[in-house]
């Protein structure tokens, strides 16, 4: 239902009351009911104080009041309506007929004057026309009243919302603007009135943002939306993105000078629109984009930017007969600082580099993280290999010089590997791959260098591939094979445990050592089923040999980092355990010192539980890692491992033994087990006896053996033992 809808309704419906005051109880009884015959609803008052008492308890829409009544003349009614119930309208009906009373009567409010005796058609007549006045009266008072209520709705829609309302005249000038440009941009709305908008336009989007109003299309349902900034008060450099929605007026639609949000201040809008502050959204894009395109650790441009550059790169040099440079680089011993000092000094120690890394390079170069401790470089257009060289040994010498990591320096170096557009490959995957195989070639000649790709790269690489193939299917056909070292006790000659060692009987190489395979497997993570493959040998072997009569035999496996790092590392391994029925007590797992160091907190108590379950923790290698007496300490450690380099260093009259001397003592003072490794002349067994180190494997008691061999040897030894 519309508004006037309602008030037609309302006067349809509403039945007006009326109140009749005369003193002559006939004549008011007469005129009453003759009132009441038209439908009204009316109420008898005889006399004036009667009228005046019902004014105070009843509401009435017309009054009928003689002049000359007792006590209360009608005047004096007139008076308490006039105090108590103003909208009241009020008929005279009196036998009074002078000027004088006429008049008075109608400066007191009154609309008519009826002169007794009155003829009933003219009364009636001049009541509906009274009523009918003053219902015209409210129905105009009420839509006065809503029209105010909807202004001022309007009024706070417009100046309370989230976006900036303006108007502008045919030239671009500001006819009105809402008060939240106060609140966004800082200017007062009368201070904008009359200026022109592009006064708040940024620099950069003045001849986009005025170019819009004029487009030829540009209509009431086709209005013009544009992202444009705004400059904020008192800083040029201080902008904020918006969003324009414009369309022009159409004067038929929108009257002049009667605004939806108040005065045009006299100039006649010819456009309407709304600047929605999307600073945020631009920012957050931004963001995004950035993640999108950059290493966040380093802020260099990720893999995808690098890329992108160096495809344009190419079409450049293409296209201008020039020569561009990939270079692909690998930080050398990052790993191993990375696993002693923590993510953490390896994240810094990252960033430093980069620092460093972006002194060397010209304008217009590209340095990009490609992952890990990768970085790759796009040189365009350069001379040829002097170019390349002369920045490699920038990049070189730049590194050389230590980092300062907290407490602790720390020295890196890097190997660089070139790929030169177009002799070592024209397209942006055959440059990074050639890059990174030259690379390679620089770690396998002792790192800490640079060198140029060559075709005959290529076939190494391809072998590498063949290789890794190859190792996937040995795990498909059961190729891998576990051999065992004895640890024997040095006084007795007795074996008190086997070191389980992978080895790969190759079908077309024959029989590879760790070395010739671990290392791929572990860059292509295939080292975790390597390892679980020679655990389930082991203890499925060394388990039957326990219970066919050797039950204190010490069955020692070395685990990768991946397996120990992972977080059912305990868990999965005792399940394997189990399900050989081996017993925990004859298992001891090898680690390194670095492993445990690369997240201290969890590997202890990963230890912890182990220990709590019977396993022994051997420390293999130590002394080559980051030795330490606090966890040694802390942990539950039961044998350090002799690394074979400091065994080697024994000599008749060699001071090279101290450190053998240092870590057996070490063992000693903690009550520790000690295995020294790498044994292979009496000289050496002698010393290492007369230092009290009584477990030794290596060559003097015999290479690592198939299965069968040892089964063969311990029952040997176990019948020579029976014989005595």
């Amino acid at each position: 239902m519309t508004p006037d809808d309602a008030i037609l309704s309302h006067r349809e419906t509403a039945i007006p009351h009326l109140l009749v005051a005369d003193d002559e109880p006939r004549l008011l009884e007469t005129l009453c009911a003759l009132l009441r015959a038209e439908g009204y609803r009316v109420t008898g008052a005889s006399g004036g104080r009667h009228a005046c008492e019902l004014v105070q308890s009843a509401s009435f829409d017309l009054a009928l009041l003689d002049l000359r009544m007792p006590e209360v003349d009608g005047f004096g009614v007139m008076a308490a309506l006039a105090d108590h119930q103003p909208d009241c309208g009020i008929i005279v009906v009196s036998g009074e007929s002078s000027f004088t009373a006429v008049s008075r009567a109608l400066r007191r409010g009154a609309l008519d004057y009826i002169r007794k005796p009155f003829d009933p058609e003219e009364l009636l007549a001049t009541v509906q026309s009274v009523v009918g006045k003053q219902n015209l009266l409210r129905d105009h008072e009420h839509i006065q009243m809503r029209l105010e209520k909807s202004e001022a709705l309007h009024r706070y829609i417009v100046n309370s919302s989230p976006d900036i309302v303006f108007m502008l005249d045919e030239d671009g000038h500001f006819c009105f603007v809402n008060s939240k440009v106060e609140a966004l941009l800082g200017y007062q709305p009368a201070e904008l009135t009359g200026q022109h908008f592009r006064n708040i336009l940024d620099d950069r989007d003045v001849a986009r943002g005025t170019y819009a109003l004029k487009g030829p299309n540009i209509t009431a349902d086709n209005p013009r939306t544009l992202e444009v900034r705004l400059k904020t008060r008192g800083s040029r450099r201080a902008t904020r993105h918006f969003e324009i929605t414009a369309f022009p007026i159409d004067p038929q639609t929108w009257p002049q000078g009667n605004g939806l949000a108040g005065d045009t201040n006299g100039r006649t809008a010819r456009y309407y629109g709304t600047a929605r502050d999307v600073t945020e959204r631009k920012e957050a894009e931004a963001f995004i984009n950035f993640q999108a395109y950059h290493d966040l650790l380093t802020r260099l441009p990720n893999r995808a930017l690098f890329k992108d550059r160096l495809e344009l790169a190419i079409t450049q040099a293409r296209r201008s007969q020039q020569q561009l440079a990939v270079m692909f680089l690998d930080l050398d011993r990052f790993k191993v600082i990375n696993d002693t000092l923590g993510h953490a000094m390896g994240d810094r120690l990252l960033q430093a580099v980069t620092q460093r890394l972006e002194k060397c390079l010209r304008k217009g170069d590209t340095l990009s993280r490609f992952g890990g401790d990768e970085f790759t470089l796009l040189l365009p257009s350069i001379g040829g290999h002097d170019d390349a060289r002369q920045i490699s040994r920038k990049l070189i010498n730049a590194l050389r010089a230590p980092f300062q990591l907290g407490e602790h320096e720390v020295f890196v170096g890097v190997s660089i590997g070139i790929a030169l557009f177009p002799e070592a490959g024209e397209s942006l995957d055959q440059l990074i791959q050639n890059a990174d195989i030259a690379m390679y070639h620089v770690k396998a000649r002792g790192k800490d260098g640079y060198r140029f790709f060559s075709p005959s790269m290529s076939i190494d690489s391809a072998q590498r591939l063949n290789l890794e193939r190859d190792l996937r299917l040995a795990l498909e056909r059961d190729e891998l094979k576990v051999y065992y070292q004895p640890q024997v006790c040095s006084t007795t000659d007795r074996i008190v445990g086997l070191e389980a060692l992978v080895r790969w009987q190759h079908p077309e190489r024959g029989l590879l050592y760790p070395r010739d395979f671990l290392p791929l497997a572990e860059e292509t993570r295939l080292i975790g089923l390597v390892s679980e493959r020679v655990l389930d040998q082991a203890c499925q072997d060394v388990g039957e040999w326990i219970r066919a009569g050797h039950p204190d035999l010490r069955l020692a496996v070395n685990l990768s980092p991946a397996q120990v790092e992972h977080p059912r590392f305990v868990e999965t391994l005792m399940q394997r355990v189990d399900a050989h029925r081996f017993p925990a007590r004859n298992l001891e797992i090898e680690i390194t010192e670095n492993v445990i160091m690369s997240d201290l907190e969890q590997i202890s108590q990963k230890l912890r539980e182990l220990a709590t379950l019977g396993v022994r923790i051997a420390i293999d290698d130590f002394g080559t890692g980051y030795s330490s007496l606090n966890y040694l300490h802390r942990l539950p450690i039961h044998t350090l491992k002799v690394d074979q380099s400091f065994v080697k260093a024994i000599r008749s009259n060699d001071d090279g033994a101290c450190i053998v001397n240092a870590i057996v003592a070490m063992a000693h003072g903690l009550k520790l087990d000690i295995v020294a490794e790498g044994v292979e002349t009496d000289e050496q067994l002698d010393y290492l006896r007369g230092l009290g180190c009584h477990q030794v494997q290596g060559f003097f008691y015999g290479p690592a053996r198939p299965a069968e061999e040892i089964a063969r040897e311990l029952c040997g030894r176990r019948e020579k033992a029976a014989s005595f």
